[in-house]
């Protein structure tokens, strides 16, 4: 009797907390600026149902948590109730094709302008210090940025309970939990990271003064919805949006032990060797973090259907999570699973605001599927 073909590492079951997952290919939440007016548009329904598979794991686009936290043209939202309602048919369709759902909920902080905020006023930030001119910055968005006002002390449990409240609505519109996004620069980042936290208060200065933003948003969280149901994005290596660390190994494995104690779902982590959508060559290794963080492991960055493989194969992770490679296979793990050709993508149309080209109009390996 001949032996059985090895499984592919990859297409393995996997069980993250109360979720059952078919295999171990996570659709990373990826901007598309194709929300216009910020509210999540019909043709999303056809972009997401295109990319679910039956016990498939997605992370949907970072989400605004409030009239303050945009700072791109059309990026969804979910501080309303008007969010809610228009969320929901993406979401039921997702499940009804058997996927799991989560929302990546989001706040941009400094790397936003007047013309995003409420009555034109300053964006919010760790610090009043706005973005050098040259910071590598999200290559969607032609906008200029604002210099930041500084968030006083006592402001800061509102923002924390901004991110409380989206996740409550994102369970009301169906998503089966929530991410929250800590990386690329963004809110969060700005008190994570040296580069960008300039407060003497509680929430700056030391390590355990910076990374108390982002543990009190997760405690929240986590109250208001359940730990199972949360997740972090964190990007500890990164300097995008001008926002890096001089120690960025003890912050990742800080956050790693802390967020223990959270008891919360997954910490979903950006390779070093990622910066802003390109590799960059860099020996650190994000196994520290791996080590110290006792939940669902997920790295993403550059990862191909060859590297992905190997790092479950070697345990460095339990999910490896794709981001243009899924935007232009819709049907990735199919392909992975037969070892077929990959569409390539197109840079030119990540951002543009077309409903179609760049968005549902990548072919699939059957036009049937």
């Amino acid at each position: 009797m001949s032996a059985e073909a090895p499984t592919m590492p990859l297409l393995t079951p996997y069980k993250m907390g109360i979720f059952n997952l078919s295999h171990r290919i996570v659709l990373a939440p990826l901007g598309r600026l194709r929300s216009y007016n910020h509210f999540p548009q019909p043709h999303a329904i056809l972009y997401y149902s295109q990319r679910t598979s039956k016990g498939g794991f997605m992370i949907a686009e970072a989400t605004g948590v409030s009239d303050t936290a945009q700072g791109y043209p059309n990026t969804p939202g979910i501080w309303t109730k008007e969010h809610v309602e228009a969320w929901k048919p993406i979401v039921d369709d997702v499940h009804a094709k058997g996927g799991i759902f989560f929302l990546q909920i989001a706040h941009n902080g400094r790397v936003s302008n007047s013309d995003f905020q409420p009555n034109g006023q300053a964006p919010i930030s760790s610090t009043s210090n706005p973005m050098r001119p040259d910071a590598k910055i999200f290559d969607g968005a032609n906008v200029s940025f604002t210099p930041p006002r500084r968030l006083a002390t006592d402001e800061i449990p509102l923002i924390v309970n901004d991110f409380r409240l989206a996740a409550r609505n994102a369970i009301e519109a169906g998503f089966d939990g929530v991410e929250i996004h800590g990386a690329h620069g963004y809110l969060i980042d700005q008190f994570l990271k040296d580069g960008a936290n300039d407060r003497t208060d509680k929430y700056g200065g030391s390590l355990e003064n910076r990374c108390r933003f982002a543990l009190e948003i997760v405690e929240a969280v986590a109250e208001e919805i359940g730990a199972e149901r949360v997740g972090i994005r964190l990007s500890p290596f990164t300097d995008a949006e001008d926002c890096g660390d001089s120690d960025p190994e003890a912050l990742g494995i800080y956050m790693a032990k802390a967020l223990n104690k959270c008891g919360i779902a997954y910490c979903h982590v950006v390779e070093p060797r990622l910066t802003l959508g390109d590799s960059i060559g860099n020996s650190k290794s994000l196994l520290p973090m791996r080590k110290a963080f006792n939940g669902t492991f997920i790295v993403a960055g550059g990862y191909d259907h060859e590297d992905g493989n190997k790092a479950i194969a070697e345990n460095r992770t339990d999910l490896v999570a794709y981001g243009r490679l899924f935007l232009a296979n819709p049907d990735l793990p199919k392909r992975f699973e037969l070892n077929v050709p990959l569409n390539k993508y197109n840079r030119k149309t990540f951002y543009i605001p077309d409903p179609v080209i760049g968005y549902t109009d990548y072919p699939f390996l059957e036009t049937n599927a």
